[in-house]
């Protein structure tokens, strides 16, 4: 029943967010009127070169990241597994998060490596936390000159002073976690000792310690994040001017969406495999550019790169059906995990991970 549940609310609030949009978006003319508006296809394609670049980008950094943790996987494994990952990560249903599901399989496939569950683990987490990381990175560093940060509209203020804000927090919270006085103190253990946040932050701390004495791995893995990024937002820009070639308003520059595409994307932390990033996107458009018809033109522009998203995703589809069986077990023992005995530390590394020790940085 609870599966059930879980299942509907991924589905049902995505499903509701999106009906919400396009009902008041559909008296827009430039929503009404979309079929009839040219195309500028080249854009569009150039488009999805630049969107898939940015998936492969992420997966390049993730390959890296394993092979820090001496986990020896060729490229053409990470590739797969984080396809296979990035296709659920999409899927509304189930309860198998992509970022797990990786985890999950990269330690099954790399079993006869002490540690490996706890090292697969501890790649996925700061792989998604560089990248959310970088992702206020490179709006802070786009509001700066835009002068968002004084913008006449108050949201816009708003929404870039927090921005600035949050980003020099988490610059502090991030060299903060490198110091193994502040990750091994009481402090950090009564955080982690939480019940809704402790063991995120338990996962996070862990891999902090697995990477602590890697800083070349890190600052690489961070300025590939910043391709990714420029990567994600270009393409949607693309689409925007493929969609919108001669009537898109000129405040919508390239450089403005380096800052409205990260404060957009940044809701991928939410739960749901759509709906946020739709409604912050609209929200942008209009207050940035002024004028009311540019809501319905972002939504437009969202909806096209959920649509690319889900073309990059038919690859992760043919590695998917190559592997069923693999991931059917895979997913069977993650939901299972919890039904089980206390797993005996002898089993390997499918057990379940405990905090990492000295032995395992």
């Amino acid at each position: 029943m609870k599966k059930f549940f879980t299942i509907l609310i991924k589905i049902g609030i995505p499903l509701a967010i999106i009906a919400w949009l396009v009902m008041d978006a559909r008296g827009d003319e430039a929503f009404r009127d979309l079929h009839k508006t040219p195309k500028n296809w080249p854009l569009l394609a150039a488009a999805c070169g630049f969107c898939a670049t940015a998936v492969l980008l992420t997966l390049i950094r993730w390959h890296y990241l394993i092979r820090a943790l001496e986990l020896p996987i060729r490229l053409r494994d990470t590739f797969r597994i984080g396809f296979v990952g990035y296709l659920f990560n999409l899927a509304p249903t189930g309860i198998i998060g992509g970022d797990l599901l990786k985890a999950w399989i990269l330690a099954r496939e790399q079993r006869d490596r002490e540690g490996c569950r706890a090292k697969s683990l501890a790649s996925v987490v700061l792989d998604r936390a560089i990248g959310l990381y970088t992702l206020f990175v490179v709006a802070a560093v786009a509001i700066v000159p835009s002068g968002f940060w004084n913008h006449p509209n108050a949201d816009i203020r708003f929404i870039s002073r927090a921005t600035l804000w949050l980003t020099v927090m988490a610059t502090v919270g991030v060299a903060l976690l490198f110091v193994p006085s502040v990750i091994d103190g009481r402090a950090a253990r009564a955080l982690c000792s939480l019940k809704r946040v402790g063991p995120a932050l338990e996962q996070l701390f862990d891999a902090a310690r697995m990477y602590r004495g890697k800083p070349r791995v890190l600052l690489a893995a961070a300025l590939v994040t910043f391709g990714v990024h420029s990567c994600f937002t270009i393409g949607v820009f693309l689409i925007a001017k493929g969609m919108y070639q001669s009537t898109l308003p000129e405040a919508l520059t390239l450089g403005i969406h380096f800052v409205i595409c990260p404060l957009s994307a940044a809701t991928g932390v939410i739960p749901l495999c759509m709906g946020p990033l739709e409604i912050v996107l609209s929200f942008l458009y209009a207050v940035v550019s002024g004028v009311k018809a540019a809501q319905a033109q972002g939504l437009v522009v969202a909806l096209g790169y959920r649509i690319v998203t889900v073309l990059i995703a038919t690859v992760g589809f043919f590695y998917y059906l190559a592997s069923r069986q693999e991931v059917a077990e895979v997913m069977h023992e993650v939901e299972h995990e919890h039904d089980e005995p206390a797993p005996d530390p002898g089993r390997g590394c499918l057990a379940k991970p405990t905090p990492v020790s000295a032995g395992t940085r």
